[in-house]
């Protein structure tokens, strides 16, 4: 279950926080129990940049016009775009 913080923090604040923690365990030089606490947080903060990232995607539509009405359809990346 996410916390009630993981859920207040922005995605570019997470994904700041993320690449700290990665610049952090490249450098080598926390310690074991160090590297395992950066590890957890990364893994929590890249689950929360996920579902907003999830989030956002199901928000996303493009407006399209057909016979002078204005209509939604839900975004639909091209295969090609993967």
């Amino acid at each position: 279950m996410a916390k009630a913080s993981d859920k207040e923090i922005s995605f570019e604040k997470a994904i700041n926080e993320l690449e700290q923690i990665v610049e952090k365990l490249e450098t080598g030089e926390a310690t074991l129990e160090e590297s395992l606490e950066l590890f957890e947080k990364g893994i929590k903060l890249s689950s929360v940049c996920q579902k907003k990232l999830d989030n956002a995607k199901q928000r996303i539509s493009v407006i399209t016009k057909a016979d002078d009405e204005i209509s939604e359809e839900p975004f639909s990346p091209d295969a090609e775009d993967l």
